[in-house]
């Protein structure tokens, strides 16, 4: 992935797995709002608890999967979501979240596996900045929308430059075609503005 970055080509080139990416947010997780908000003009956590808030029922329940240090989860506090759960595989990012105190509970998880969530547990789901290059493929969406509860809204960024080299609207697709969801939404949006980035936000209804 073209970035001049070096932290983005870093995360966007990985290889090493899990422990790789641990070992990045480990060093990353204290300074990962400035650099990310700030320094990058990172939009996408914003836009999309703003696409996802509007569909939540009062007293809605919401997964932040892939939460890091709790941008989208502080972007749905604001807008009024009450109960946030997390889940991050980097535990130095998941103290950077619970130190907002926004979130109900924050746990461990690694979505490149199937995640230790009952199936129907949510009332929606959100996941920021978790499908792109170096992170997380499109499978995990499937999960996503398997811990939601049947019409429960699924919010979720793919950057750019996954999109089309991980074939997601094909992903998507098959989803769609199983009877597992049904797709209300994808558009282009802004992402990191100061790098140049886009994305696609996606809203899936689970059935």
């Amino acid at each position: 992935m073209d970035t001049a970055n070096p932290i983005l080509r870093r995360l966007y080139t990985m290889e090493g797995g899990a422990e790789e990416c641990r070992s990045i947010y480990r060093e990353w997780a204290q300074a990962y709002d400035r650099d990310t908000v700030g320094g990058m003009g990172y939009v996408a956590p914003a836009l999309a608890a703003g696409t996802l808030a509007p569909l939540l029922s009062p007293g809605a329940e919401v997964l932040d999967a892939g939460c890091g240090t709790g941008l989208a989860g502080a972007e749905l506090a604001r807008l009024g979501v009450a109960t946030i759960d997390g889940i991050d595989i980097s535990s130095e990012m998941r103290a950077e979240a619970a130190a907002k105190g926004i979130y109900r509970n924050l746990d461990e998880g690694d979505l490149t596996q199937p995640l230790t969530i009952t199936n129907d547990s949510y009332d929606g789901v959100i996941c920021v900045g978790v499908f792109t290059n170096g992170h997380v493929g499109p499978a995990a969406i499937a999960e996503l929308v398997r811990v939601a509860k049947p019409g429960a809204p699924v919010v979720f960024t793919v950057h750019e430059q996954a999109w089309d080299a991980e074939d997601y609207a094909e992903r998507i697709a098959d989803l769609s075609a199983s009877g597992a969801a049904r797709t209300a939404q994808i558009t282009e949006a802004p992402y990191h503005t100061k790098e140049g980035f886009n994305c696609r936000l996606c809203v899936l209804e689970a059935i």
